[in-house]
């Protein structure tokens, strides 16, 4: 019997969706064959999460508790994961793709002499190995990879799985853990947020995506107010944020950020491939423009075409007569 691990991802207080989703995923890929799936939680406050790993089916929680991780800082988090992986042996270790992710997955591979695949949508146990998809060239194709090692790292894309709960009283691995700040050649003193969004667009489960046909005032707050009506985030494309109408982290995109709301509606938005490679992760998306042949319309679920001016003000208050 192996172990699969997954690593949970905290961020601003709260456990990442995509966390959740990979968990989801190699939870089911032990059940299906014969392996333990097991969780690690890194974190200034870890314990505080554990009572919620354990609705996803885990037989074991490892728990690294230290204040040095209030802040992600790559040296303390490479030590912290070499540790745990030296304590859990697993055969598969796998995280969610966040930006931290991306920091350290390739240092953590050459240290463990692990094979890697990062970034996929997918991935599966094979004899000695794992299979996987991930989408390159802007998201215009799936490659097919294959990774045979004693161990192996992945990460996997938000929205690529759904949540699946199944509580188990799993036991709780406290692991002793300290790091001496006077090795840090680099700290992190601060993170300052952006202004303007109080919905983090990678966690968010709605987003309203504002293009360059909704770039004037009028635009704006019409894109406000929708997105207000829904509890959702606001996100941009490329075209506002260079324009400087919108702050460039709402940008989503292939040079953005990638993102898998339930509901994604995108409003003056034409559907640029570099655009679509960030968002057709999104359960349900919904295209307003005045072009009938948009490239937004062939990714979309359902679409309206007209002027956006026209569309949203009636769109609004139907969406709040029915919330109301």
């Amino acid at each position: 019997m192996s172990t699969i691990l997954t690593h949970i991802a905290i961020s601003d207080g709260k456990i990442k969706r995509s966390s959740l989703e990979v968990l989801s995923h190699c939870t089911q890929l032990a059940n299906d064959n014969g392996h333990q799936s097991e969780a690690v939680i890194i974190d200034a406050n870890a314990s505080q999460y554990v009572d919620d790993v354990k609705k996803y089916g885990v037989s074991k929680v490892y728990v690294i508790e230290d204040p040095i991780f209030k802040n992600h800082i790559n040296t303390p988090l490479l030590k912290a994961l070499t540790t745990v992986m030296e304590q859990a042996d697993p055969y598969i270790f796998a995280f969610a793709s966040t930006e931290g992710t991306k920091d350290i997955l390739g240092a953590l591979a050459a240290n463990q002499d692990a094979a890697v695949l990062s970034d996929v949508s997918e991935f599966n146990l094979i004899d000695g190995g794992i299979s996987a998809k991930r989408p390159v060239m802007a998201a215009k194709i799936l490659s097919s990879n294959e990774a045979k090692a004693d161990k192996i790292l992945v990460s996997v894309r938000s929205g690529s799985y759904e949540l699946a709960e199944n509580e188990t009283d799993g036991e709780v691995v406290n692991i002793d853990f300290s790091f001496n700040e006077s090795e840090l050649k680099a700290t992190l003193r601060e993170v300052i947020g952006a202004s303007g969004d109080k919905i983090d667009l990678s966690e968010a489960e709605a987003i309203v995506a504002a293009g360059r046909g909704a770039k004037d005032e009028e635009g704006q707050k019409l894109i406000n107010e929708l997105a207000e009506t829904l509890g959702a985030a606001i996100g941009a494309s490329r075209a506002l944020t260079e324009a400087g109408i919108m702050d460039p982290s709402l940008q989503i995109g292939q040079t953005g950020k990638v993102v898998s709301p339930q509901l994604y509606i995108a409003v003056g938005i034409s559907g640029a491939i570099q655009h679509v490679a960030g968002m057709t992760n999104s359960k349900v998306i919904v295209a307003i423009n005045k072009d009938p042949d948009a490239p937004i319309f062939d990714v979309a679920d359902y679409g309206i075409v007209g002027d956006l001016y026209k569309v949203l003000p009636p769109f609004i208050e139907e969406l709040k007569k029915i919330k109301g």
